[in-house]
């Protein structure tokens, strides 16, 4: 039986366990034995971690451990995906460059704060993405530093009203990539749990957690 255990917490504003409630049942319904935790120490158990098909992380602003990062990159090492959206995965530890480089990306800000925009799906063919069209979303419109190793598969651009010095500038939405054997997914969709009421954004993490779990 495939295995994910989510582990959320940080800051309370992204109603981490709201959005953990919506997705750990999608997974239970695909089969997967899922467990549900609120520390980041379970990351220290390797071996448990090695066992699982997948880690979802929903965790913002806090403060990893060395032991515990080492704990989660070594069972992604090992082909164990990991699976993240906006802040939970994207704004996580912002003091550790080590865990970004895994993620692929980190937030920088959000100009406008709660605004209307698009994302636009550029790769129509990947299982994460294909049959979904262009959607529009009211949220925080995420302005990352990302990793141009990253195969990005969907993209929004800024129009220039809040911040007119990026105004054209197109920016990755959902992207993955690999750590060792690991798969990596990110999606900056999903500030609050009323996000995910937006069926593309939401249909985007389902596809996301299945696609990169082992």
């Amino acid at each position: 039986m495939k295995s994910a255990l989510f582990v959320w917490g940080g800051w309370d504003g992204h109603e981490p366990k709201q959005c953990v409630d919506i997705f750990a049942p999608y997974l239970q319904e695909q089969g997967y034995k899922v467990e549900i935790s609120d520390t980041l120490d379970s990351y220290l158990n390797q071996e448990k971690m090695n066992s699982l098909s997948l880690v979802v992380q929903a965790w913002t602003t806090g403060e990893i451990t060395a032991e515990q990062l080492k704990g989660l990159q070594q069972a992604v090492e090992s082909g164990v995906g990991f699976a993240g959206w906006h802040g939970g995965a994207g704004d996580s530890f912002r003091r550790n460059p080590n865990y970004q480089y895994m993620v692929g990306g980190q937030w920088v800000a959000h100009p406008g704060g709660i605004v209307d925009y698009e994302v636009n799906i550029i790769n129509h063919q990947d299982p994460i993405t294909a049959g979904l069209r262009d959607f529009k979303i009211k949220s925080e419109q995420y302005y990352m530093h990302v990793d141009p190793s990253n195969e990005v598969l969907a993209t929004t651009t800024f129009n220039g009203e809040y911040a007119p010095w990026i105004k054209g500038c197109v920016m990755p939405v959902v992207w993955k990539r690999m750590w060792g054997k690991g798969r990596i997914f990110y999606s900056s969709l999903g500030h609050v749990a009323k996000d995910f009421l937006v069926p593309e954004a939401k249909e985007i993490v389902n596809r996301g957690m299945l696609w990169a779990s082992r």
